[in-house]
């Protein structure tokens, strides 16, 4: 019901009514059981997000599936805790005046981002329409940024590549308009059973994707490999895992089991 009164709704009061309906939840759900480190609310519970299909557990997708993983409040998702995990154990990244693309901004992210005043944050999208996204994004097509080389200090691009057909030419203009010393954070759902990365480009329909690849949208399905492809362009690659940060604490932020979050520098 509240999501159709929304799109009724000029984009202005239908933000409105999402800012008041996700305090509300926070405020439903508060509880001692698990944490967000985003907002920094506790709750009894994260909510159920995402959707479930036979490839996903056969392939052990992860980053795909059905899980308790929504933040009621900020509605973060378990990967963008990670990210912020990542970022809180390296405030130098944050600390002098940066430049930041962040594509396809995820709600929680957005806001922690945008909230430093010593950066120039630009939310970005090749499509932008409804609420999800800010309203200033800026429209950027990976395959051919506008941006002049080495502009950025920082780029984060999640579960953005494996919807676009020519990923390394994508990561190729991430790599150029990084500056030297810049990272690159790029998650991908990935399966955790596969070498290779799949891709068929004859796989069109809305079926075959979903059976191949986890989601209708998707053009292939990563694989082990990925880190590879990502040095391919030029990338130095360095793997976050889980297992490097507080076991407990990496509990109560209730992220996705066996997620490694994909670090990619700029060294020349």
């Amino acid at each position: 019901m509240i999501s159709d009164l929304k799109k009724k709704l000029p984009n202005s009061y239908a933000r409105g009514l999402k800012k008041i309906f996700l305090y509300l939840r926070g405020i439903y759900y508060a509880g001692n059981s698990c944490d967000c480190n985003i907002c920094n609310r506790k709750f009894r519970k994260m909510l159920p997000g995402g959707f479930n299909l036979p490839i996903i557990g056969e392939k052990e997708i992860i980053g795909a599936g059905t899980r308790n993983h929504i933040c009621p409040n900020c509605q973060s998702t378990d990967r963008d805790r990670f990210v912020k995990l990542f970022f809180d154990s390296r405030p130098d990244l944050l600390d002098d005046k940066i430049k930041i693309l962040h594509i396809a901004p995820e709600p929680g992210l957005y806001r922690f981002l945008s909230s430093f005043e010593n950066a120039d944050y630009i939310p970005a999208a090749k499509y932008h329409e409804g609420i999800y996204y800010p309203a200033e994004m800026t429209l950027v097509d990976l395959t051919d940024m506008h941006y002049s080389d080495s502009e950025f200090d920082i780029i984060i691009a999640n579960h953005v590549l494996e919807h676009i057909p020519n990923d390394k030419l994508a990561l190729s203009e991430m790599h150029r308009t990084l500056r030297k010393g810049g990272i690159a954070i790029l998650q991908i759902p990935y399966s955790n059973n596969t070498d290779s990365t799949f891709e068929n480009t004859d796989l069109r329909t809305v079926k075959e994707r979903e059976d191949n690849y986890g989601q209708f949208d998707h053009v292939r399905l990563y694989g082990k490999d990925y880190p590879k492809l990502l040095e391919s362009v030029g990338f130095m690659v360095k793997l976050i895992r889980q297992g490097d940060f507080d076991p407990a604490k990496v509990e109560r932020l209730k992220l996705f089991p066996k997620e490694i979050l994909f670090t990619a520098e700029k060294t020349k």
